[in-house]
């Protein structure tokens, strides 16, 4: 049976074409991005890259027969004053219009939104939102509508968010006002800054997204998914600041970004199924997740997750699998492979036990059902003698947790990891390892 699963798991590689169209699952496809060079380009330009912004320009050019909205002809000004009207006007305009349209965010400029949502179904057959502008989030607190939501895209099917530009949530803003900065405080929530809802068809690509009040990109109920050649940054420190978050999502796949933020730099939790990353540079944040899931006693599934080709540095955790005690569902058929860990303090972990309260959680039988997961050729360093940690649920353990060629070092001596911990889980290894349970 679980040989079955890993030709199955094997098979799922190249399967998800029908996520990726034009973009084979190639191995020789998938590279790591330099990390300075990004920076460097970024800086110079104000763009992703110059390279691909120029290159973005001519994407899904206009055709003579295609309409374009530069939302200046609507009213934006870019002088520090609420252009979200203008915007939503652009938008209404677009969405009403037959064919495939444009809404152009020109270049050189930053525009002001408060909290803004862009619904549809529209009558266009493909909207192009171009942003090669700054879009940054209005200041003060007081005047969003919607405290959850910053910019909102639902029931928008046939959509592309692209340009080279820059989507900035001014998120210190809202920073020290999170009871996980001052634990003195109420906790109150925070926009996301970037929200699809329902949008099937969907590409978001070559975008900046950063210091997001809250999550940066969530990706919810949305179905044949690309998020590509994205930059998603905030401080370290920042609270709550996840990357890309998905939930509820079928057929996505995220593809040779950088993401570094004060939270899990891509989340994956209940509902969300035939998820590909590959080609991710992670760190600082949390790193890699799938979770949490079962919070309150709930039902959650997650299935068919493929994590490759991602480098993570100076993460609090690796890749991880996180659910809480009292929930129900399973969390099946994941690999994680061809990963390199720098100087990660809890590079492979898989916590059934998860708990983020104050106090200890009380213990419960009914437990998210951990099985199939595959790690595979994961190499690099470790800040700590204990790289990896399965802590399963008593009742109901871990099945089908595969290890092949994982070897991890101490980040100072360089020596192998001697500790890995394990509790409630049935384990099946292979090829060169660096640790063994204990």
């Amino acid at each position: 049976m679980y040989q079955k699963t890993i030709i199955f798991l094997t098979i799922l590689l190249t399967s998800l074409r029908s996520c990726s169209s034009s973009y084979p699952f190639d191995p020789k496809y998938y590279h790591s991005i330099s990390p300075n060079a990004y920076y460097e380009t970024s800086h110079l330009h104000g763009h992703i890259t110059h390279n691909r912004h120029m290159k973005d320009r001519h994407a899904h050019a206009p055709r003579s027969s295609d309409r374009a909205f530069n939302v200046n002809s609507f009213g934006a000004k870019a002088n520090g004053n609420d252009d979200s009207q203008a915007f939503m006007k652009a938008w209404e305009a677009a969405c009403s219009s037959e064919g495939t349209v444009y809404i152009v965010v020109p270049e050189n400029r930053a525009y002001t939104l408060k909290s803004v949502k862009f619904s549809g179904p529209c009558k266009s057959s493909l909207i192009v939102f171009k942003i090669y502008g700054k879009i940054e989030a209005w200041k003060n607190p007081s005047d969003y509508r919607e405290r959850r939501f910053w910019i909102v895209f639902q029931t928008v099917d046939n959509l592309r968010v692209e340009g080279g530009g820059r989507i900035d949530g001014n998120g210190k803003i809202w920073w020290p006002k999170s009871c996980k900065i001052n634990p003195e405080l109420p906790c109150q929530e925070a926009p996301t800054a970037v929200t699809f809802v329902e949008c099937n068809n969907l590409m978001v690509r070559n975008i900046r997204l950063e210091n997001a009040q809250q999550m940066h990109m969530r990706v919810q109920n949305c179905e044949n998914v690309k998020a590509l050649n994205l930059m998603v940054t905030s401080p370290g420190d920042s609270p709550n600041t996840d990357g890309i978050h998905v939930t509820g999502t079928r057929n996505i796949l995220i593809q040779d970004s950088i993401i570094r933020t004060g939270d899990d730099c891509i989340s994956i939790v209940s509902g969300s199924e035939n998820v590909r990353a590959t080609g991710i540079t992670c760190g600082p944040g949390h790193g890699i997740s799938i979770g949490s899931l079962g919070a309150h006693n709930s039902e959650a599934y997650v299935s068919n997750v493929v994590v490759s080709k991602a480098t993570l540095i100076g993460t609090t955790n690796g890749v991880r699998i996180k659910t809480w005690q009292g929930g129900h569902g399973m969390a099946k058929n994941i690999i994680f492979q061809d990963i390199l860990m720098k100087n990660v303090t809890n590079p492979i972990i898989i916590n059934q036990n998860y708990c983020d309260q104050t106090k200890a959680c009380p213990e419960q039988k009914s437990a998210v059902q951990v099985s199939n997961v595959l790690y595979k050729n994961i190499h690099g360093t470790s800040s700590r003698p204990e790289a990896i940690k399965f802590e399963c649920s008593k009742s109901i353990p871990c099945q089908g947790i595969s290890l092949q060629n994982v070897e991890l070092v101490d980040q100072i001596t360089k020596q192998d990891v001697s500790k890995a911990t394990c509790s409630n889980v049935k384990l099946k290894s292979s090829g060169r390892l660096s640790s063994l349970c204990t």
